[in-house]
């Protein structure tokens, strides 16, 4: 889990303790959280891996199994927490969340309000972005949903900094409580503009709204909602292309303006069974980039608004 010390401030420098959650490390596309108990084993392709042999070791460490396979322990951070969380709910993904902290200018020390808790994949990221003083207060109408998600933050070592609660933000708006109080309000809602209202009292002065939504519909009927008392109004959509970076042999028989990089001006081609009375020419390496087969397409908007100060 993460290692929160008595200022709250997130720590990973420490070693792997009994009752842990360490995120296991096989690929780059196959990771998966597991907590640690030094009685317990993990079976895999690459072989058995005891427990036992993990504690003490800090995070990020290279362990063997029986077979001399290995696996890295990584802690469970929220990038990576992202990836390895039970969906239970659609999820917001590293690209929007990076976008979200930073439109909505939390920092340290920040009150931040959201509702549409879902999985906690945002929740995580916010209660990182606002350690080690602040707060996140997350609400989600559904109550088995909330009790999950505030199991996952038990586990991960947030609870000091999250508080979940079940409520419809929908029909009930945000507790009188925090009026006047939030640096920032998330809304990951069906209906976002009837929480827009509630939203708004939330809010400090020049305070920051996001609102999540998938549909384009959602989007512009928020929008409208939020020109009577809001400013600096934009939406985003995030496309992200990633790149895969591997060593690879160059195919020398193709050069550039057709010319060719692998032969000698003049020399046939070697056919096949035929003896060289040359020495062969090893095919050069190089490090190549291309995009990833497979590419996260269209996840939803993300609209952002500033509360207008009072005259």
């Amino acid at each position: 889990m993460l290692s929160v010390d008595a200022e709250k401030r997130i720590s990973f420098k420490r070693c792997i303790r009994d009752g842990d959650l360490v995120i296991v490390y096989e690929r780059h596309d196959n990771m998966k959280a597991v907590k640690v108990c030094e009685s317990s084993t993990l079976q895999n392709r690459f072989g058995v891996f005891k427990h036992s042999d993990w504690l003490g070791k800090p995070f990020g460490s290279k362990v063997l199994s029986n077979k001399g396979g290995f696996v890295y322990l990584l802690a469970p951070t929220p990038e990576l927490w992202t990836l390895v969380l039970s969906h239970r709910t659609q999820i917001l993904y590293i690209a929007d969340i990076s976008l979200v902290i930073m439109y909505l200018e939390i920092i340290p020390g920040c009150l931040v309000l959201e509702s549409g808790t879902g999985s906690g994949s945002l929740t995580t990221s916010l209660a990182r972005a606002v350690a080690p003083n602040g707060h996140v207060y997350t609400f989600d109408f559904h109550e088995q949903r909330a009790a999950s998600a505030r199991q996952d933050f038990e586990k991960t070592g947030l609870s000091s900094l999250v508080t979940v609660g079940v409520r419809d933000i929908q029909g009930e708006g945000f507790p009188e409580e925090f009026s006047g109080l939030a640096d920032s309000v998330f809304l990951d809602l069906p209906q976002p503009w009837m929480a827009i209202p509630s939203a708004e009292k939330m809010l400090k002065q020049d305070g920051v709204l996001c609102s999540f939504s998938p549909c384009i519909e959602q989007v512009q009927r928020s929008s409208e909602t939020l020109r009577s008392n809001f400013t600096d109004i934009r939406t985003f959509e995030v496309l992200l292309r990633t790149y895969e970076v591997r060593e690879g042999k160059m195919d020398c028989s193709q050069g550039h303006e057709g010319g060719s990089l692998g032969r000698r001006p003049g020399k046939r081609r070697q056919r096949s069974g035929e003896v060289s009375n040359e020495g062969e020419i090893p095919t050069p390496t190089t490090v190549m980039a291309r995009p990833a087969a497979e590419a996260r397409g269209h996840t939803g908007y993300l609209t952002f608004a500033r509360l207008k100060c009072l005259p």
